[in-house]
């Protein structure tokens, strides 16, 4: 795709970060595909040509929802996809420009990803907040209770004890509570567990609105599409508008846009993320 934006509007963006007396970066998923963490192609033919062959899906993403018939294929699979997309990548250049870009800055990062990438570039755990859960938790499928539980020890068995896309029944994951079998952490029905992490984590950012969210600030919107925009899209307009002093940038590879409303405080720019950081850092 060819980008949509020029050096001016690069500068007005680079201005206004080194201005703002603090930046809220929204970041979806966008972002960590202009990282590299494709859910087809290569990527997807490399890690689970087996899982295609075998059942027919094409991509990572629709693998997901694939009925599986036991939970020993279904762990099979989900401790594979797990692994790869959270325990075995490094951040990506993207990631990491964007902690530069933001080193000495006052910010918070809203994000929908659910891959940690920002915990692994280096990003403040305390100025972070994931609303849509984290491939490494688990969770009761339940649930019976609020907790989450690291998974890192069991998906990495599962992963080296898997054989003919199924793992031994000893190792699926089961509540320590209830006994039923455990899940992901990840908001896509109404039994997504809020636990005490993620509650503390969306006071913080709260606060963080409350203080400086009337200011001087940057509603930097990095790869967020329209699956859920009432999360970061919407929030960051309407708090655009309602503050004069606040300016909006919106960053995406084709939805880079708006509204008429707060046309005066923002710059768009379409085009690749990373190509777009890259050159506020000067690169």
């Amino acid at each position: 795709m060819t980008s949509e934006y020029n050096e001016n509007e690069i500068n007005t963006l680079r201005e206004w970060l080194r201005d703002a007396d603090a930046v809220v970066v929204g970041a979806g998923a966008g972002l960590s595909t202009a990282a590299g963490f494709t859910y087809s192609g290569e990527r997807f033919r490399k890690y689970f040509s087996d899982f295609a062959a075998k059942y027919g899906f094409r991509d990572m993403y629709s693998g997901g929802f694939y009925p599986f018939e036991t939970l020993s294929e279904f762990w099979a699979y989900w401790s594979r996809y797990i692994y790869i997309n959270r325990y075995d990548q490094p951040a990506g250049k993207p990631y990491e420009d964007l902690l530069a870009l933001l080193g000495g800055k006052n910010y918070f990062v809203l994000t929908t990803n659910v891959d940690h990438r920002f915990q692994v570039a280096g990003f403040d755990k305390e100025r972070l907040f994931y609303t849509q859960g984290d491939y490494g938790l688990f969770q009761c499928s339940v649930p019976c209770h609020d907790k989450t539980y690291d998974n890192e020890a069991a998906v990495r068995e599962m992963l080296a004890r898997q054989k003919d896309m199924r793992v031994p029944e000893e190792l699926i994951p089961r509540c320590p509570v209830c006994g039923k079998p455990m899940a992901l952490n990840l908001r896509s029905d109404g039994t997504f567990v809020e636990d005490e992490g993620w509650h503390a984590a969306c006071a913080r950012y709260e606060r963080f609105i409350r203080r400086y969210g009337g200011g001087r600030v940057l509603f930097l919107e990095l790869g967020v599409g329209m699956n859920t925009p009432g999360i970061i899209k919407y929030p960051f307009r309407k708090m655009t508008h309602a503050n004069a002093d606040a300016r909006y940038a919106c960053v995406n590879l084709d939805m880079a846009y708006a509204p008429r409303e707060i046309a005066s405080q923002s710059v768009c720019l379409s085009g690749d993320i990373g190509d777009v950081l890259a050159k506020l850092r000067g690169e």
